[in-house]
């Protein structure tokens, strides 16, 4: 099932989303990349707790700035961006084997430049109650890694 996808955490501040994610990325063969700042030690036990024994055997990049990240992957690279703020939802995106799906950090989302530098890469997940803001960061990974495995005939 090597799809070769990457999940990518801008400024990740929780570390039992990180934690659930890395988890996730394990389980779908997906490399893990963590933006920093982070807001925890990369040794925090409760991201050790929401990842258990797994974090070992993850593939984990760690890149110094958004601006790091973006230059170090293939400029051709096909990018994701996950954001309330899009038009178009992750069911009418077409995912691409190597996709970089890349999430924004809880608090606040992905950087208003970054969304505005990629406005056809952007998607959000359907909220069908106007009264929740967004789901949790590890529960939105987990929907976008699915839907592109199910796209890409997993």
């Amino acid at each position: 099932m090597p799809y070769g996808l990457h999940v990518v955490l801008v400024e990740p501040e929780i570390p039992q989303n990180t934690g659930s994610i890395g988890r996730l990325c394990l389980a779908t063969q997906t490399t893990l990349h963590l933006v920093e700042p982070l807001g925890f030690e990369i040794t925090h036990s409760r991201l050790k707790r929401a990842g258990l024994d797994y974090w070992e055997h993850l593939q984990v990049l760690r890149h110094a700035s958004l601006s790091d990240f973006l230059k170090n992957i293939p400029a051709q690279a096909p990018k994701v961006f996950f954001t309330k703020k899009a038009g178009q939802t992750l069911f009418d995106f077409q995912f691409q084997k190597g996709a970089y799906l890349i999430f924004g950090k809880e608090t606040a989302g992905l950087p208003e430049p970054l969304i505005q530098s990629y406005p056809s890469d952007l998607v959000r997940i359907p909220l069908y109650d106007a009264r929740v803001r967004s789901l949790n960061l590890a529960h939105a990974a987990s929907i976008g890694v699915y839907e592109a495995i199910r796209q890409l005939g997993g």
